[in-house]
């Protein structure tokens, strides 16, 4: 793939990026998690691809604020990417919106796996080491060093992300659209989405039903039961309801605080 040669105006929207994309635990939640940084991140690429239109910036806009999740420097490269989808999405319309978020809900659990284990779980423990080693012995460099090694790195790395992103992702667009094979990326990507979604609701959603019926002589774990039944179905029902409620105009805030009503009511009465 070529690499593309940026305009004065490219390289001053990548550079608002990279400084932006350093906004994702500010604005973390835990309704959309990076999303809202994400949003920021692409605001000066939004801005400069649709200028007066400002239909498809409503829409870009929204299309930024789902649910995004991944490493904070792994952001960065996606934000790129991000860019130049929309940007091929402006100009030739080869590339539409659904395109552009299965892309990215493709790429968030790969690259969160990737840099999590690179940064967190290798150059973090590599850099506390020294810096705790050093701190041990009284030198203030210590701490120093560790914001070098582990910080300044990440920072370092993001700036070169972001514009590899951008500028080898208009090629990458080019070569599958030569080849025809965006059809099948789509698809791809739409159903490794998916496929994410599902994993993160196995790991991450749980209904700790503690409810114990007991007959005579003998206890039965409700729980137990229905996890032979079907492991994990009671997380699943939880997740098509929230989703229900959703569509039907119902808040994320409102949904939490009504399961955590009733969380607190069933730990009360016994259920969980």
């Amino acid at each position: 793939m070529a690499k593309k040669i940026l305009s004065q105006e490219e390289n001053s929207v990548l550079k608002s990026m990279f400084l932006r994309s350093h906004t994702v635990f500010i604005n973390f939640n835990m309704v959309k998690m990076e999303a809202n940084c994400f949003t920021i991140t692409m605001a000066p690429a939004i801005e400069s691809i649709y200028g007066d239109d400002i239909e498809e910036k409503k829409e870009a806009y929204l299309r930024h604020q789902n649910f995004f999740n991944t490493h904070a420097v792994a952001l960065s490269f996606i934000a790129g990417l991000a860019y130049a989808m929309e940007k091929e999405k402006k100009e030739t319309g080869a590339v539409d919106g659904q395109t552009i978020e299965s892309i990215k809900a493709a790429l968030m659990g790969p690259t969160a796996g990737m840099f999590d284990s690179l940064f967190f779980n290798c150059l973090r423990v590599i850099a506390a080491g020294i810096g705790i080693g050093l701190c041990a012995d009284g030198n203030f460099l210590g701490t120093i060093i560790f914001i070098l090694l582990y910080g300044v790195s990440q920072s370092v790395f993001k700036y070169i992300l972001i514009n590899l992103g951008y500028v080898y992702g208009t090629s990458f667009i080019d070569m599958v659209f030569e080849t025809g094979l965006m059809t099948s990326l789509t698809k791809s990507a739409s159903v490794l989405g998916l496929i994410m979604v599902g994993a993160m609701t196995a790991q991450m959603v749980n209904v700790p039903l503690n409810w114990t019926l007991t007959v005579g002589q003998t206890s039965v774990v409700v729980n137990d039961i229905i996890n032979q039944i079907f492991p994990g179905l009671l997380g699943v029902v939880l997740l098509f309801t929230l989703v229900s409620l959703i569509k039907k105009g119902k808040r994320p805030t409102q949904l939490i605080f009504g399961i955590l009503a009733i969380a607190i009511l069933g730990a009360l009465i016994g259920i969980f």
